[in-house]
């Protein structure tokens, strides 16, 4: 593959340098999130509130959400991190993603985490070993209070120091510490012209597939049960270090962007011919089932698996830039509210959850009543809320008005 000149020139790109292709893929991807935790409800899998029947095609959906959800997050947060550092010191980005992660992250862990692992101890006690009453809780919620601080989350006690399904904003945060030295060396002279030889030769055909496979040989190389183990998502923490680094290193240069765009239809059918292949491993992914580490069969699945997401990803990258590197009024206020909703989300997809797990209607049906009051009430939070309240503000993560 060669870059030629006509492609640079016909690459997307705005006079106030802003990507707005980025800011809508974060948008669905916010959303898609929503989406995947109602399907949650439903699946196969062990989770905080389950509804009275389970549902294999609930199962299957999420697990193919799965296969692109956190890894566009991670992605798109190292093409964030790429514009961050272009307009700020390396004290000055610290300081910024401080504040936007980890102020969020205590006041989840504090203020949204309690709810959840309280409605858990209620419906599920086997996921958890509560020792004052061996794994269930009757109480009130109040009464449950002080029993939120005894053991740690995952490990048989309560207190949920990851944020539960903020353990994103976590990871997050220790990533962009841990790479923030690579970055800054890449931003050099140095680090430039090497992305540039980067990029020539990624030229070659085929070439840039390559970059996905550092993520087929860590999710089909590394044990589960060791340095493998899956993160939430349904990826291993390496895997997602990695996007966040390839995520910088392809927005850095615009020779990959359009090398990425020239083999789109490529990508979009390799990702959509090899998605049915993996059908039978969506399920096993929230089961617990499959083939051992080891096995041919795992190392094929695994890498498959990673050659498909590596696939869908590029292919989300084209299609954004083909169809959405515009501005729109709603963008700017979708944009900023996408981290409050992700905050607020789970919490009240449990609640809502919770309050009508014993329904005996079908499960379309009730998918359909958790996700429209669900959302209702998260967009209604926010909205007169979240967004008018400037301590609220800055717990959220939002600038001050």
């Amino acid at each position: 593959m060669k870059i030629n000149q006509n492609d640079l020139l016909n690459f997307p790109i705005n006079r106030s340098g802003r990507r707005y292709d980025f800011d809508w893929l974060k948008v669905v991807a916010t959303f898609t999130v929503f989406i995947f935790h109602c399907l949650r409800f439903f699946d196969f899998g062990a989770w905080h509130v389950k509804n009275n029947q389970l549902d294999p095609i609930s199962t299957t959906v999420a697990g193919l959400l799965l296969q692109w959800i956190m890894p566009l997050f991670f992605l798109l947060s190292g093409t964030s991190i790429y514009f961050a550092l272009k307009s700020r010191t390396a004290g000055q980005f610290l300081h910024e993603r401080s504040l936007r992660l980890l102020i969020p992250l205590l006041f989840g862990i504090f203020i949204l985490s309690p709810p959840q692992v309280y409605l858990e101890r209620l419906s599920n006690p086997d996921l958890g070993i509560a020792p004052w009453t061996g794994g269930q809780f009757s109480g009130s919620f109040l009464e449950f209070i002080p029993h939120y601080f005894q053991g740690w989350y995952l490990f048989g006690g309560n207190f949920a120091w990851m944020g539960i399904h903020l353990w994103y904003l976590l990871v997050l945060w220790l990533f962009s510490l841990l790479l923030l030295p690579l970055f800054l060396a890449i931003k050099q002279g140095k680090g430039q012209k090497l992305s540039g030889k980067l990029a020539i030769v990624l030229e070659k055909p085929m070439v840039i597939f390559l970059l996905g496979l550092s993520i087929a040989i860590l999710e089909s190389g590394l044990d589960p049960a060791t340095f493998g183990v899956r993160a939430a998502g349904g990826w291993n923490f390496f895997t997602y270090l990695t996007l966040i680094l390839l995520g910088y290193i392809i927005v850095a240069d615009r020779h990959l962007e359009a090398g990425i765009d020239r083999y789109f239809i490529f990508t979009l059918t390799m990702a959509v011919l090899t998605t049915p292949l993996l059908l039978a491993h969506f399920r096993d992914l929230f089961t617990g089932s499959g083939a051992a580490y080891g096995s041919l069969n795992y190392t094929l699945v695994n890498a498959l698996r990673a050659f498909n997401a590596w696939c869908w990803l590029l292919a989300f990258l084209s299609l954004g830039r083909k169809f959405l590197d515009f501005n729109h009024r709603s963008l700017q206020y979708l944009s900023e509210a996408s981290l409050p909703f992700y905050l607020l989300h789970q919490p009240i997809i449990l609640l809502v959850g919770f309050s009508i797990s014993g329904w005996q209607i079908g499960v379309f049906p009730k998918f359909i009543v958790l996700s429209l009051v669900s959302f209702t009430a998260i967009g209604l939070c926010y909205e007169l809320i979240v967004r008018r309240i400037n301590l609220l503000r800055f717990c959220f993560g939002l600038k001050l008005t």
